[in-house]
């Protein structure tokens, strides 16, 4: 039998070149794979933050995750904050996984034998299994305000109570093999929700498909239009993440409390019909106001019934209404699905005048601080059941991306 060739080309943590780890001088600074281990005996192979460690003992494996933190981010992190986020991941990927496997179609004794693999399943074990999954580049932010999409400011208090630490946005690492069986994620096939619900703006009766609110105006027998914030069409997998959770009760005061509000809507439910949207306004138009300039908004949702729909559009300030427009739409067959449009609905003279105030305000900040108590709920029901189908409460803060108008949406729920 002929003996095995000692395999010492690694990688370089740091520089990310290709060396033979045996002809490293001491100090030099090199960080392979078998430099960090050599010392530590093997026994459960853990990924965090797009990279393979061993896992010795757990003291090890934290301190190692932290050494990496810092050499990759040049941020530093105690072992117990490494061990306390995983933790607090492993109880969020335990939800996760229990709920899918009550969604699967199995019977009711394999449902419990999977249940039990991932109550003795250790934390470090959960989230290793989570990140080997071949996951989306784009990592959902996990505040209320959400900081800093590309080229905000985040001038807004973060008012969620676990942020995660930023080296959880790290890439996904590639697949390796490892010392468990970790659970399968559930075929679309068993999945009796739709793709689109819990990743989009979209109840169990009623999806969003469009929103947008914009000036337009004609010059020269041509048609200028400029949008102060847009939603657009999406087309989500099963492979993309389902959307981050905020806790309802941290924004009642943001929203009135008469009749009909917010809370009492939240509290009659369907409670997977409640969203918030966090806009980034894109308020530098180069359309001259004046007359002849059109305000409006569009908006267009899809559903599996053939119902009028009244749709209720509340102004808050201050956590005060001071304006409410109400329309009605009717259902158009298209597709095999029923679709409902608000097209160009003309803008209240209320927001005409704020947006042009708020333009003028000659600082950003200046905006956002206005912006901070200034909110709009809409609220779509079955006009003749006045079930509540969707209720979407938007917070805004101004853009400064080259890119123009932002947004990201969260569920609302009760914890």
């Amino acid at each position: 039998m002929g003996r095995r060739r000692r395999v010492t080309m690694e990688r370089d943590w740091v520089t990310g070149q290709t060396v033979d780890w045996t002809e490293i001088p001491k100090g030099s600074g090199v960080l392979t794979l078998s430099r960090a281990f050599r010392k530590l005996w093997p026994s459960t192979l853990l990924v965090a933050g797009g990279r393979s460690y061993f896992q010795t003992k757990g003291r090890c494996r934290n301190e190692l995750i932290a050494r990496y933190i810092k050499l990759r981010t040049g941020k530093t992190r105690t072992r117990k904050q490494v061990s306390s986020h995983i933790q607090v991941l492993a109880r969020k990927k335990v939800r996760e996984y229990q709920a899918s496997i009550k969604a699967m179609n199995l019977d009711q004794v394999s449902k419990d034998k999977a249940l039990q693999t991932v109550a003795n399943l250790s934390s470090a074990q959960i989230v290793s299994a989570s990140v080997m999954k071949p996951q989306t580049p784009f990592p959902p932010p996990v505040r209320f305000w959400p900081g800093p999409m590309p080229g905000q400011p985040g001038h807004s208090q973060d008012i969620k109570p676990f942020a995660q630490p930023p080296y959880t946005t790290l890439p996904a690492p590639v697949p390796a093999p490892i010392s468990y069986e970790a659970l399968p994620p559930p075929r679309p096939a068993a999945i009796a929700a739709p793709v689109w619900q819990d990743r989009t703006i979209a109840s169990a009766k009623l999806r969003l498909l469009e929103y947008s609110a914009f000036m337009e105006t004609q010059r020269d027998r041509e048609t200028y239009k400029h949008l102060f914030v847009h939603i657009g069409p999406s087309n989500p997998g099963y492979n993309d993440p389902v959307l981050e959770s905020i806790d309802v009760r941290q924004i009642y005061d943001k929203f009135s409390e008469k009749k009909g509000g917010l809370k009492e809507l939240y509290e009659k439910g369907p409670h997977n019909a409640f969203f918030l949207v966090k806009f980034w306004a894109d308020l530098s138009s180069d359309i001259e106001e004046g007359s002849g300039v059109f305000y409006g908004v569009s908006s267009q949702y899809s559903g599996a019934e053939n119902i009028t729909i009244s749709v209720s559009t509340k102004v808050c300030s201050f956590g005060k209404q001071v304006v409410e427009k109400v329309e009605t739409e009717y259902a158009h067959l298209e597709g095999g699905k029923y679709v409902f449009r608000i097209h160009r609905s003309p803008m209240c003279e209320y927001m005409i005048n704020f947006i042009h105030k708020l333009k003028h305000l000659p600082e950003k900040y200046m905006m956002n601080s206005v912006l901070e108590n200034f909110t709009i709920l809409q609220v779509v029901s079955n006009r003749e059941t006045q079930e509540t189908l969707l209720c979407i409460a938007f917070v805004f803060e101004v853009s400064t991306s080259e890119h123009g108008a932002q947004y990201h949406v969260y569920r609302l729920v009760n914890d």
